[in-house]
């Protein structure tokens, strides 16, 4: 049986993914499913670095503004939506490009993860919701601690959703999250299509003063005003959506507790941190072919580089009328 072909694009926040997703989607006429967790979310444009909407009209994009802030989203969600995408595209002669840097959403698709999630226990979960109601988020998310503490060390106290699901799944199961997620990592499991798998790095200090200019250039492009008017829509730290880098942090400047140069170096400094844990979540996945692009005059080397490899991968997708 023919398997679905597949090219996924991974990497660190500010590598260029986007840009190389572009181009090989021209060469290669192909559509493009976000794996971002966050680009899904309405109205979260300038943090998320979306791409524009007059790129979206030029090539399609899935799996971008599908959810209103408030709406709950998980990696099994994501899952349960791009498997069906990609086989949508490629039954229509287009190549399926997957493209983000959340991890754990990457490798759900491309090795059909399984996931706790059709365990539910209404009650339960209804028990959980008043306890916190009345004690605060903080007790269970210490409850949390002492039974997953990794799991718990990931969440933030606000993301009240997240972790009575943790407590849930312990409850119905006798696991916990980070068993389900290392129970995952150590299978190992053919991908289910014909996959290419390309990685981008950059020079560490490069990565992190491409962070920065990335940060400063989304204060210039309006990303106070972009969550202020989120707040003003009724949108807090209580949803996780607003729990993304570039969001939180300036909620306090906007209350006036700190200031914006506070704000700014605290989404940098979390960004950056970001960064090194998404490399070394991709690290430990072997069928990523990684191409070294920190030399930005070498770009369209690069990309001529890739481009052969991918073509050399997928020869019958090769566009041959792209003339650029």
């Amino acid at each position: 049986m023919t398997r679905e072909k597949l090219l996924a694009i991974v990497g660190p926040t500010a590598v260029g993914k986007t840009a190389l997703s572009l181009q090989l989607a021209r060469v290669f006429d192909g559509e493009i499913i976000s794996g971002d967790s966050m680009q899904v979310y309405r109205g979260m444009d300038i943090g998320t670095a979306k791409v524009s909407p007059a790129e979206r009209k030029r090539i399609p994009h899935h799996l971008i503004d599908i959810k209103d802030p408030d709406e709950n989203f998980s990696v099994a969600e994501f899952q349960a939506l791009a498997i069906p995408l990609i086989t949508d595209i490629y039954s229509r002669g287009k190549l399926p490009i997957l493209v983000g840097g959340t991890g754990l959403y990457i490798k759900s698709v491309t090795r059909h993860y399984q996931f706790p999630e059709a365990a539910q226990d209404t009650a339960y979960r209804k028990k959980l919701a008043q306890r916190m109601k009345d004690e605060g988020p903080e007790t269970l998310l210490h409850k949390l601690k002492e039974l997953d503490p990794e799991t718990a060390n990931r969440l933030h106290v606000n993301d009240k959703r997240r972790i009575i699901r943790a407590l849930e799944i312990i409850h119905l199961t006798n696991k916990t999250m980070t068993e389900y997620i290392k129970e995952q990592k150590e299978q190992i499991r053919e991908s289910p299509y014909d996959l290419v798998m390309i990685g981008l790095s950059v020079d560490r200090q490069k990565l992190y003063q491409r962070i920065n200019l990335r940060v400063d250039q989304m204060i210039h492009e309006g990303l106070v005003k972009e969550v202020k008017k989120l707040l003003d829509m009724g949108y807090g730290l209580e949803y996780t959506s607003m729990q993304g880098l570039g969001y939180k942090e300036l909620i306090p400047y906007l209350k006036g507790e700190i200031s914006l140069e506070e704000a700014v170096e605290e989404i940098k400094s979390r960004t950056r941190k970001f960064a090194k844990r998404q490399l070394t979540w991709f690290r430990q996945m072997p069928e990523i072919h990684w191409f070294d692009v920190t030399d930005e005059k070498e770009w369209n080397r690069n990309l001529l580089k890739i481009t052969q490899f991918v073509e050399g991968k997928f020869p019958i997708l090769k566009n041959i009328n792209e003339s650029s």
